[in-house]
């Protein structure tokens, strides 16, 4: 047994299936007991106990009164039952199967490495088809890793072709979108690291969940569970967005702390963007541009972003033998170049734009 997992004191069969199942799904482990009896060894020490009716009337089981003792039940609760439970202590009466998602979030929290602080959300975006977004999304997400953070790097565009491509991560096991199910709205970043692939190199961690080579792409209560999961535990989320959002970029925008808009340095580009920056000015709580060279005709980055009328993040010059490295699954941005520069301005804009929001 650990001190680390829920205890759980259930006697009826189908309650105690029903939490295995929600507490598989919230990426939590239990430690189970028959009894009351055998459960005076964790009793103080468990974050968070569950019992039903049963075990509160076991008169040879009684235990010390505690905090974080729930009563999980079947049937809702009579006069009768609502006394026992109150004077043995109960802090929560959850009945199932409506209370499933109290009961995942319960356990979801509990399972739940402790951190320091908050996580952030970064969105990047192209602002013309083509425009480098999921490559610079990548090198953010490789950057805060070799920083010694943790990254979770998620794909929201269905018809990319896959974000582990750009990585050469794409015969790394774990799961895509296509597999990946949120049940009751909420999931652990312990299950999630479990499940997807994860992208060695840096000090830290980068886990990296990627659309598929088919199926559909997320769902908008997918993405927002998965970023609450990475937020929670206290990774730097980035997405890699669609031009055309759809619901779960939108989701993304919404949440966001920050929104990167990758703009090369072109007339067309900068026309495309200003139409996109006006549209996410009204749902994001900050938008900012990364000026990509080079302009065909010595365009500079500050006409560039004048007109798209965008906080400038970060002005980038082009990445040498990047077509290259992508096509053979080899990228990784060079230490002091172009991309690594910009991840870098886009990092540390996020970092002061999220302790704010804190």
């Amino acid at each position: 047994m650990s001190s680390s997992r829920p205890l759980v004191a259930i006697s009826e069969e189908s309650v105690l299936d029903e939490i295995l199942r929600i507490a598989a799904a919230a990426g939590c482990e239990l430690d189970c007991v028959p009894d009351l009896v055998a459960a005076r060894a964790q009793w103080a020490r468990a974050p968070l106990v569950l019992v039903d009716g049963a075990m509160l009337n076991d008169g040879d089981g009684q235990l010390p009164r505690r905090g974080g003792v729930v009563l999980v039940t079947g049937q809702p609760l009579d006069v009768s039952g609502w006394e026992t439970a109150y004077a043995a202590g109960v802090e929560r009466v959850l009945t199932l199967p409506d209370a499933e998602s109290a009961l995942v979030d319960l356990l979801a929290d509990t399972a739940e490495e402790p951190t320091e602080g908050r996580g952030a959300v970064l969105g990047v975006i192209g602002g013309r088809g083509g425009a480098g977004a999921s490559v610079f999304a990548a090198s953010v997400a490789i950057a805060h890793a070799d920083d010694g953070g943790d990254a979770l790097l998620v794909d929201c565009d269905a018809l990319s072709g896959g974000i582990d491509l750009v990585l050469g991560a794409e015969h790394t096991e774990g799961l895509r979108w296509p597999d990946v199910t949120v049940r009751a709205g909420r999931v652990s970043m312990s299950a999630l690291r479990d499940a997807l692939p994860e992208v060695s190199g840096g000090a830290g961690r980068l886990v990296v969940l990627s659309c598929g080579r088919s199926g559909d792409g997320p769902a908008p209560e997918a993405v927002s569970a998965v970023i609450d999961a990475g937020v929670r535990s206290g990774y730097t989320v980035v997405c890699d967005l669609p031009r055309h959002l759809g619901s779960a970029g939108w989701q993304v925008v919404d949440v966001a702390d920050l929104i990167a808009v990758i703009v090369p340095a072109e007339v067309r580009a900068t026309a495309s963007a200003h139409r996109l920056v006006e549209r996410l000015r009204h749902r994001s709580r900050r938008v900012g541009l990364v000026v990509r060279g080079p302009s065909p005709d010595a365009l500079p980055a500050d006409v560039v972003a004048d007109v798209v009328d965008g906080e400038p993040l970060a002005v980038m010059r082009a990445e040498p033998r990047l077509a290259r490295a992508l096509e053979r699954g080899e990228f990784r941005p060079r230490r002091g170049g172009p991309l690594a520069g910009g991840a870098a301005d886009v990092l540390n804009a996020l970092r002061v734009d999220s302790k704010v929001a804190a």
